[in-house]
């Protein structure tokens, strides 16, 4: 069964996908989306790497849980420097040092900073041990050493322990 359905997951949400976009569940959209939801993942197979390995659910809900908590006081952060003055916005180029290994852990973690209101991913150096963020206000050196230590502490710790 694996090898006919490798991705039983991605097979629905394709399916879902389809019917949604359509707006219809004819016979044919649904036929149709049967199809691309049967050969999408046989013909994109080779592409994909290794699925990830979630060592600790309890985490992983902590951690959404924070993300998305910080997700809300980065949005009132962001408006309330965007809407005052211009002396409020201090952007600059971080590299993050990083501990993690696991690939789909490092994903995770850009995503995460991307996802957060002020900050973007920008690059991964090419040895993976440094992620470059832009950080929509972080005014000193200070400011940089505080904002390595929060991102390592509140959302790379956890996907360790997650993913390694």
């Amino acid at each position: 069964m694996k090898r006919l359905l490798p991705t039983p997951l991605l097979s629905g949400l394709l399916f879902a996908t389809w019917l949604l976009l359509n707006e219809s569940a004819t016979t044919g959209n649904t036929v149709l989306g049967a199809l691309f939801a049967f050969a999408i993942p046989l013909l994109t197979r080779p592409f994909m790497p290794d699925p990830p390995r979630v060592k600790n659910w309890g985490t992983v809900i902590r951690l959404a849980a924070v993300v998305l908590r910080d997700i809300v006081v980065s949005n009132l952060d962001v408006a309330k420097r965007v809407l005052g003055p211009e002396a409020a916005i201090a952007s600059r180029f971080v590299w993050i040092p990083l501990r993690i290994r696991d690939p789909h852990g490092i994903v995770a973690l850009a995503g995460i900073i991307t996802l957060t209101p002020g900050t973007l991913s920008s690059d991964l150096s090419p040895d993976r041990k440094h992620l470059l963020v832009h950080v929509l206000h972080c005014p000193n050196d200070t400011a940089q050493a505080a904002l390595i230590a929060d991102i390592q502490a509140r959302y790379e710790t956890p996907l360790m322990e997650i993913f390694e």
